[in-house]
């Protein structure tokens, strides 16, 4: 950081630096080998100098802007761990963005979870590091499909997942994420006397949630791109690879590939059966970098690593958190009337009782095809 007097104030004001003119100097070192301590096992020697810099400013900035970075499990190890102060899955997060206490929120994750910070918390300055972090699953529907979707099934209520636009919430009645849809899906239901959800948009999520309950799912086709690309074969050979490993899925894989694993659940979930069974080997079946993060906190469990990366979660980067908050720039914004709309969707799900455990989904389960909405 460097200092410069304004003549008008007499006073000394902070000017940060252009990314290039950050150095990893004895000051730098001495305040951040604590955190290199905590990712030397998944961040090399040589990579560290590059980071330490950027780390370095990025806390010292949170403190000057009174700002909080919420750090989704996909982010890579130096941010999750080093820069970040509130970690996890989407629920969570968005749990944590409603109570959020700082005037700044940071995102680092992808668009729509800037946008369901900004909802839950619209007096706040919500940034995200790159406007282009988008989510192949959030744009596979808009709010007119959901309009028309209502319109076909009036008597049916519609559970959005998370990973969707502000106004595709807007026109839902309850959302969910990979952590709670089986909950939420049950509890819908009820409310409405129903025996028929419709859950959007991903439709591996949506089947997997079928398998889960005796409640009939109806379905959009949309998939992320990551979860999408996993299949049974995959599975078949790292077993046959790996006999010794424990595999572990997520509920946006496809069935089969669910079928095929040892346990499935939220990023949340994978990451607490790790603690909670410390396996000597295991494989996540998800995105690359959950991976390292758990293996921060798990130091004796060998990962083994079929990675599929999100291009969306790694347009975020701590070069641009430290634009993003040295600038103030790329601040979040929702239509009011959308943002009103899509709170009570979030809201709803978040005054659903809040349990002690992710759901474990059973892989012992496995229905290839829920029926799609038709529009």
């Amino acid at each position: 950081m460097i200092q410069i007097e304004n003549s008008g104030t007499r006073r000394l004001e902070p000017i940060w630096p252009e990314v290039d003119q950050l150095v990893y100097d004895h000051g730098v070192k001495a305040r951040t080998n604590h955190l290199y301590s905590v990712v030397k096992d998944v961040v090399t020697p040589m990579e560290w100098p590059i980071f330490a810099p950027l780390i370095d400013a990025i806390n010292q900035l949170k403190a000057m802007r009174n700002a909080t970075i919420l750090a989704h499990n996909y982010m890579t190890p130096e941010i999750f761990n080093c820069v970040g102060d509130i970690t996890g899955d989407s629920l969570k997060l968005a749990q944590v963005a409603a109570e959020a206490k700082e005037d700044v929120i940071v995102q680092a994750g992808v668009h729509f979870m800037a946008e369901t910070a900004k909802i839950l918390s619209p007096n706040k300055t919500v940034l995200i590091p790159d406007m282009d972090a988008g989510c192949s699953l959030a744009s596979s529907i808009t709010g007119a499909d959901v309009q028309t979707i209502k319109a076909a099934y009036p008597d049916c209520p519609i559970v959005t997942y998370v990973n969707t636009s502000a106004e595709v919430k807007a026109y839902s009645d309850i959302c969910c994420t990979s952590s709670n849809a089986v909950q939420v899906v049950e509890a819908i239901a009820e409310q409405w006397n129903t025996d028929t959800v419709i859950v959007i948009p991903d439709q591996y999520l949506a089947k997997n949630v079928a398998a889960q309950t005796d409640i009939k799912i109806l379905t959009w086709k949309g998939e992320c791109e990551v979860h999408e690309q996993f299949t049974p074969e995959d599975i078949e050979d790292l077993r046959d690879a790996h006999p010794d490993a424990v595999i572990i899925t997520h509920p946006e894989c496809p069935p089969e590939v669910m079928a095929a694993a040892d346990f499935a659940g939220s990023t949340s979930a994978m990451a607490q059966y790790v603690r909670d069974k410390a396996p000597e080997k295991a494989i996540l079946i998800t995105e690359c970098s959950m991976s390292d993060n758990v293996a921060v906190e798990n130091p004796g469990v060998e990962f083994i690593k079929p990675c599929n990366l999100c291009p969306h979660m790694k347009r975020i980067s701590l070069t641009n958190i430290y634009e993003a908050l040295r600038d103030v720039k790329y601040e979040i914004s929702v239509d009011p009337v959308i943002a009103d709309k899509a709170r009570a969707s979030l809201q709803a799900m978040l005054n659903l009782p809040k349990v002690d455990n992710p759901f474990h989904f059973d892989t012992g389960k496995n229905l290839a095809s829920a029926p799609y909405v038709a529009i």
